[in-house]
């Protein structure tokens, strides 16, 4: 039943105090009516007694505490589905951007969806081909995974978020594959760049984007990481598709929370963030996942901007709480002209080793990642002695190690994981054999293309130390 009111008390920039109301719940769908018969959505943030907090998704600017109409619908904020919804583009409020007609909705619902009950949930063990070297034999991602990207402003996380959604497929499965979009508080030239990105390479016949540009209120890019997650959990528990969802950028979304905070006059926490941020975060990353029985899934990359670089900083300390993982770009690598400037040694893919292997990689991926990573930090070393002592004071195996972290990685383009296996074993032929000790013979045999009386030779004096 709709509730209307004319007992405005107070305006704070997108709140209203609303008296005298009565039945009133807490996340109801607000409609208030100005002298104009323009109408202005917003929610039920608080109710106490006969008093209601209402914030307003377009702002209060031009609403008057005197003559204002206040509707109370009797239920929360909906998002209409139906399978048209691939290949259009929203707003941060479900509403058609693209120019096409509105969605007629086969289903409506709740935007705050329904917590997944912890024993329906499958556990994440397919893997998932980004493209990306650096991602697909490192820091591998898994289907039903949440593997955030943090990155720096100034840094290239727009370019990899958009070739992670035109590339990424799970491999080995009939699925259709869907790529949910949600970028909020960005501005209107990264909006086309997107939108042009997914037209251009044909990715959006497959893809749904939900908007929120800057200069949008800063209610809406609340509400758009929940439509963007309430049209995934349709494509993927109902029509049973494979779901990638990409959320950028976390820290406007943030900052959002944080200003609707203080004018809520709340008591802040960690450098003027709400105290309930943590809570707030994992409602939105929990959404990901597999679920028994249902042949979709939600797999989450949400793009974190760490201020001044910081992982440390609030966003990114309780987004590592809550998800499995963090692909780290790096500042110097970017100086470098390397892309991506994946820093791949702070990285972390907690689910890699349930996703790779014989029968969804291949049998050596494992072996492999545990050798390029041991190679990599060990060069990282060589060369932090080589400021210190010269490059000449060096040990030739040192100077192996040292030559191996200097090769770039990265490229603009899509590799299969076998490429970039490839890729891996080509990396290793700099080392000498008896350094591959994360590595099995056999697999040394088989893919090493080094050959000669020399690494034979080299091969079984490892085989014989190794049997010692």
């Amino acid at each position: 039943m709709v509730k209307e009111y004319r007992t405005v008390q107070e305006i704070a920039g997108p709140l209203l105090l609303v008296g005298g109301v009565s039945g009133v719940k807490y996340e109801e769908l607000v409609e208030v009516e100005l002298p104009g018969g323009e109408v202005r959505r917003g929610r039920v943030l608080e109710v106490d007694e006969d008093t209601a907090l209402v914030q307003l998704f377009e702002g209060a600017t031009g609403v008057s505490v005197d003559s204002a109409k206040v509707r109370f619908l009797g239920r929360g904020l909906e998002l209409g589905l139906s399978p048209d919804i691939l290949g259009r583009v929203f707003d941060g409020l479900g509403r058609p951007k693209d120019g096409g007609p509105a969605i007629i909705p086969e289903i409506k619902r709740d935007v705050a969806g329904s917590p997944l009950n912890p024993t329906a949930r499958d556990y994440p063990n397919e893997f998932i081909q980004t493209g990306i070297s650096s991602i697909d034999g490192l820091n591998t991602l898994v289907r039903g995974q949440k593997l955030p990207i943090f990155s720096g402003f100034g840094l290239p996380h727009a370019a990899l978020a958009a070739q992670i959604a035109r590339q990424a497929v799970v491999l080995g499965t009939e699925s259709s594959f869907a790529v949910v979009f949600a970028a909020m508080g960005i501005t209107f030239e990264e909006a086309e760049y997107f939108i042009a990105d997914f037209r251009r390479t044909g990715a959006i016949d497959r893809a749904v984007l939900y908007v929120n540009l800057a200069s949008d209120p800063a209610i809406e890019r609340i509400a758009t990481p929940r439509m963007a997650l309430t049209a995934a959990e349709y494509l993927a528990y109902e029509l049973e598709m494979h779901v990638l969802v990409i959320l950028t950028d976390l820290t406007n979304y943030c900052e959002a929370l944080r200003e609707i905070s203080a004018a809520r006059k709340e008591v802040p926490g960690r450098r003027g963030y709400p105290g309930y941020l943590y809570t707030d975060l994992s409602t939105i990353y929990e959404r990901a996942g597999r679920i028994k029985g249902k042949g979709g899934s939600i797999t989450q990359i949400p793009v974190v901007s760490m201020p001044e670089d910081d992982k440390t900083h609030p966003i990114p300390d309780l987004t590592g709480y809550i998800t499995e993982g963090q692909i780290i770009l790096d500042r110097a690598l970017h100086r470098k002209g390397i892309y991506p400037p994946i820093n791949v040694l702070p990285s972390l893919s907690r689910l890699r080793d349930k996703g790779i292997g014989e029968g969804r990689t291949r049998e050596d991926h494992a072996n492999l990642a545990n050798q390029l990573f041991a190679a990599y930090a060990h060069g990282k070393e060589a060369q932090e002695l080589a400021v210190i002592l010269g490059e000449a004071a060096l040990s030739p195996e040192d100077k192996a190690f040292f030559k191996f972290a200097e090769v770039k990685q990265g490229g603009d383009e899509n590799r299969t994981i076998e490429e970039t296996l490839t890729l891996g074993w080509e990396l290793l032929e700099i080392l000498p054999l008896s350094e591959l000790k994360r590595v099995k013979p056999a697999q040394i045999e088989q893919y090493l293309k080094r050959t000669g009386a020399d690494a034979k030779e080299a091969l079984a004096k490892k085989e014989e130390a190794e049997r010692k």
